[in-house]
């Protein structure tokens, strides 16, 4: 008998598209939701079709396009929210962001666990690897699977990278907000992504899905001082 797919939503939700995952184990129907930036009704309507209890609801940083909707969620379906500690004071500052944007700041979810860099996040029979990925805000995070067993890409697909706003196809995140820092994503893309084989599936937090190759070859910031 065939091994089941990972259950694998994406919903861009909010004005800003943020990409928010909807990871489900098809065997024992536990899921996990990363970046739930708004639009709770639809996460809800995808967990209830696959039927999903959500056992941990991540945040790869604390922006508010990202964290709009945790607290809905959270109320929603009793699980815990998750990001890492270098995001909270950011996360405290959620009217403040509101304010940049010109928009009614979110209700703030009660944080029950901070991540750091070697955590893992467990949800059924799935475990992926929490990757510190600073540069575009200092506590954003990464989520490595490293085998994925759904396959959109690549024939050959050796894990499964949940990059956040650290790098998209053909760019990577910016870091002009507060807390940005251009050398500290470099670096974090270079020691953290590209030591990844080139068949790794990105899932970036806007826009289209990559590859590490991919992004290695051609992505433009990753090209300086190559010969």
């Amino acid at each position: 008998m065939a091994e089941k797919k990972l259950i694998h939503e994406i919903l861009p939700v909010g004005w800003l598209q943020c990409n928010c995952s909807i990871l489900g184990d098809p065997e024992t129907r536990e899921a996990l939701v990363l970046d739930p930036g708004d639009e709770v009704e639809r996460v809800l309507e995808v967990l209830k079709r696959h039927s999903l209890t959500v056992k941990a609801i991540v945040s790869t940083h604390a922006h508010i396009d990202h964290v709009g909707g945790l607290q809905k969620l959270q109320q929603a379906t009793g699980a815990p929210v998750l990001m890492h500690g270098d995001d909270l004071e950011l996360y405290r500052h959620l009217d403040e962001q509101a304010a940049w944007l010109g928009v009614p700041p979110p209700p703030a979810a009660r944080v029950d666990q901070l991540l750091r860099e070697g955590d893992t996040v467990r949800w059924g029979n799935y475990t992926a690897s929490v990757l510190h990925t600073p540069g575009h805000t200092p506590g954003s995070m990464s989520l490595y699977l490293p085998q994925a067993r759904k396959v959109e890409l690549a024939e050959n697909v050796s894990g499964t990278l949940f990059a956040g706003d650290t790098l998209f196809a053909g760019s990577i995140g910016r870091t002009d907000l507060w807390g940005g820092s251009m050398t500290d994503i470099l670096r974090s893309i270079r020691t953290k992504f590209l030591v990844l084989p080139d068949e790794t599936l990105v899932y970036p937090g806007h826009g289209p899905a990559t590859t590490i190759g991919e992004e290695r070859t051609s992505n433009p910031f990753l090209q300086a001082g190559k010969s």
